[in-house]
């Protein structure tokens, strides 16, 4: 395996391993064996240098004095923060005697992983883990808390996740920015739209807020939370009313397009500004725009997909260049993801063969505060890796009262004493990214990246690859599997004949190259992946499962009569709860504000800095209040997700619904609601 870890000085490649579409190329700086800068890659083509805050401050975080060095067990009561230092031979110890006990009594179904992508890495999030899991026969968890139902949206119309070329949005001439916040969470996309507007090109931005890029945008149009698939309807209304469609396109590429024309007469402009907020004139100069103005381009984002009809929202808007014959022009068309290009051989990364009852019950991670709670076949044990449920899930006050159990046997492997952590019996000490191999594919460009080591593992900790290996051979689990090592497992990986796209891209050219483009090809003329080879304007496939077939506006659930819509949205400096712990990000985000429109403030007597209480049958939450035109009336909107204490009461998921999405399964963090008051100081 090659390293740099014996180079104590010097620069090397790396990649970014955050949880973000835009994988950045980095290269580390090295002084004495360790990092002392973080910065971009100018030789990678796609992020050519340029990196986010998060990243540059990325050293504060690794060296860190809070950082995890060694295994710990719980001294205290669980919550409280007690711990202890023990070996790792004690700490596995310890693990497998207890997973061999629960499993003698309650079956191996009695434990549960609970992970998710903390580190994008490939074999971090979903090899040697995966294997372990898949042997041991443990309750298998649904991973579908983030792209999940727009995923599956997206897919019944085109097939899977299939864009296109981010590299080609240079030539796009109107950016429609959907649902995404891209300045924080899609930074380069954002910055090919600016060399794009250098010749012309308009940008506009449909959210639920005026965040960052609202306000970088030509135009932002506000929109009610949970109406997006309305508004694609109503532009096609428009589309077809006044002829701007591409029927050439249409009669070549796609399905249903005739039933389509007849379906989106119901809705008219009228009845789509009622639903959305969003005025009649601006509809016919949004769909007039749109439908006269080539190539275009829209980038949709992860926020729609977070209602109760995120799944539906993504598959609406989806057809939409479909209509105007976007896809036959470089710089035209759409991205809400690109991993297609980029699948690997995941049945060789994962051994699913090793899981031998088939039968295996699946707990989604959605809801994963109702699973610890159940009383029937129960949860005895959890393993948490990468993620950090006591923050991130939804219904927060619910996980964080079956993380309390004391018949719940937890174990964390973070590199930080997490919320989560907080409530284990064991904590492990993880490795970051820079110090252990690894292989990337981003969700949005199409490039896969390597990983070498750059620095030594930090105190004790260890790699995901090195502790399930550890704990196979606890286990007494002897298949070859649990013996690979990193390049092993990658090379398996990227042996994929079924996709294309992966030709040229192996362990060698990784290691010779850094990263490699997968082999692109226009979209059209060509097959799609779906049932009929084309676009699915139409989809006897969503019919059969139980959907309608055609795009369908159908309004979030209305879980209460409280008045105010709450989304709780990203912030700049935050990716979910990493960097959250860091005094340097802490302090560039400042502190949690709740934007409200100006008229609900004036009207209920709150000025800007006002603390501020919100609440629902969930939970409560204390933030500074933020009026403003930056969102509609009715609407409330937070950033981050920030540290909590019974003090702050930040704790924003602890208001969030965890009932799931229409589509995938997926969470419906966007669609829950809320009250409002002015705490009085």
């Amino acid at each position: 395996m090659q390293s740099y870890i014996n180079q104590p000085d010097g620069v090397f490649p790396s990649v970014c391993s955050l949880d973000c579409p835009d994988q950045c190329g980095l290269l580390l700086h090295k002084k004495d064996g360790k990092i002392i800068k973080v910065q971009g890659d100018p030789d990678h083509p796609v992020t050519k240098g340029n990196i986010c805050n998060k990243v540059r401050n990325m050293t504060a975080r690794i060296y860190d004095p809070n950082r995890l060095k060694q295994p710990l067990k719980r001294i205290g009561p669980k919550g409280k923060g007690n711990f202890a230092p023990i070996s790792w031979e004690e700490a596995i110890d310890t693990i497998t005697s207890k997973w061999n006990d629960l499993i003698e009594m309650h079956g191996p179904e009695s434990i549960l992983p609970y992970s998710f992508y903390g580190n994008m890495g490939n074999l971090s999030a979903e090899g040697m883990d995966r294997r372990f899991f898949h042997k041991l026969g443990a309750s298998m968890l649904e991973r579908s808390i983030c792209n999940a139902a727009g995923s599956v949206g997206y897919s019944y119309t085109m097939g899977g996740s299939f864009g296109i070329d981010p590299e080609e949005t240079i030539h796009t001439k109107l950016f429609i920015m959907w649902g995404i916040n891209a300045v924080s969470t899609n930074m380069h996309q954002v910055t090919l739209a600016q060399q794009a507007r250098k010749n012309g090109a308009k940008v506009v931005v449909i959210d639920v807020h005026k965040n960052q890029t609202g306000k970088w945008a030509d135009w932002f149009i506000p929109i009610l939370p949970g109406t997006d698939s309305a508004l694609a309807l109503g532009l096609m209304h428009i589309l077809y009313a006044e002829n701007l469609v591409d029927q050439p396109f249409l009669d070549e590429y796609t399905v249903g397009a005739a039933e389509l024309r007849e379906h989106v007469r119901q809705y008219d402009p009228a009845t789509v500004s009622a639903i959305t907020g969003v005025p009649i004139d601006d509809l016919y100069e949004l769909a007039r725009m749109y439908g006269t103005t080539s190539p275009s381009f829209v980038r949709i984002g992860n926020g729609l997909q977070h209602h109760d009809n995120g799944g539906m929202a993504v598959r609406t808007i989806a057809c939409l260049p479909a209509l105007t014959g976007q896809w036959m022009e470089e710089g035209g068309g759409a991205i809400k993801g690109n991993s297609g290009y980029l699948a690997f051989n995941i049945n060789a990364l994962r051994r699913p063969d090793l899981l031998r009852n088939k039968a295996t019950r699946t707990i989604n991670m959605n809801q994963i505060g109702q699973a610890l709670m159940e009383k029937e076949n129960p949860i005895r044990s959890m393993f948490v890796y990468g993620s950090n449920p006591a923050l991130v899930a939804p219904n927060a006050n619910k996980v964080q009262e079956g993380l309390m159990r004391e018949d719940l046997f937890t174990v964390v492997h973070d590199l930080f004493l997490t919320e989560t952590a907080m409530f284990a019996d064991l904590v492990l000490p993880a490795t970051s990214s820079y110090e252990t191999e690894d292989f990337y594919n981003s969700y949005w460009h199409n490039y896969v990246q390597i990983q070498k080591p750059v620095v030594e593992k930090y105190g004790e900790s260890k790699s995901n690859v090195e502790l399930f290996k550890l704990l196979a051979a606890g286990m007494g689990f002897g298949e070859q599997a649990f013996r690979d090592s990193e390049e092993d497992m990658i090379r398996q990986a990227l042996d994929f004949p079924d996709n294309p796209h992966l030709e040229g891209i192996t362990y060698d050219s990784l290691s010779r190259n850094q990263f490699v483009k997968a082999k692109m090809q226009p979209m059209f003329p060509g097959k799609l992946p779906t049932p009929s080879g084309k676009i699915e304007l139409y989809s006897e496939r969503m019919k059969r499962d139980g959907y309608e077939p055609l795009p369908t506006y159908t309004p979030i659930i209305k879980d209460s009569d409280l008045p105010f819509l709450f989304i709780p949205a990203p912030n700049h400096n935050f990716l979910n709860s990493t960097f959250s712990n860091n005094a340097k990000h802490i302090s560039m985000e400042k502190e949690p504000k709740l934007h409200m429109n100006a008229a609900d403030a004036k009207t209920m007597g709150i000025a800007a800095g006002d603390m501020v209480r919100i609440w629902n049958g969930r939970g409560e939450c204390l933030l500074n209040a933020a009026p403003g035109e930056n969102v509609l009336p009715g609407v409330l909107v937070s950033q981050g997700l920030w540290q909590n204490t019974p003090e702050t009461k930040q704790h924003i998921n602890s208001l969030t619904p965890d009932r799931l999405a229409d589509m995938g399964n997926g969470a419906v963090f966007f669609s829950g609601r809320v009250d409002l008051e002015k705490v009085q100081q």
